[in-house]
């Protein structure tokens, strides 16, 4: 992880299109500011893990109800599963 002291004012630069500005400081909260292009996508960290996290059960389940939908095909009378 990369550490670096800025004062209030004081911007970083990123990929040469994101500017990272210090708006404020109090006591051991940080405002931050950041101007980037309209198609970066920008969430907080939670956020990104729920939504994460969600789209994976959401793909392990895939199988589960592809099965459920096709499993009334396979059954005929008579038949075991």
């Amino acid at each position: 992880m990369l550490s670096l002291s800025r004062k209030i004012g004081e911007s970083i630069i990123i990929n040469d299109d994101i500017i990272c500005t210090v708006l404020d400081i109090n006591g051991r909260i940080v405002k931050l500011g950041f101007e980037y292009p309209r198609t970066a996508s920008v969430l907080r960290q939670e956020l990104y893990e729920r939504i994460k996290n969600e789209n994976k059960e959401a793909s392990d389940n895939v199988e589960a109800v592809e099965e459920a939908i096709t499993l009334p095909q396979k059954v005929r009378v008579g038949e075991k599963i």
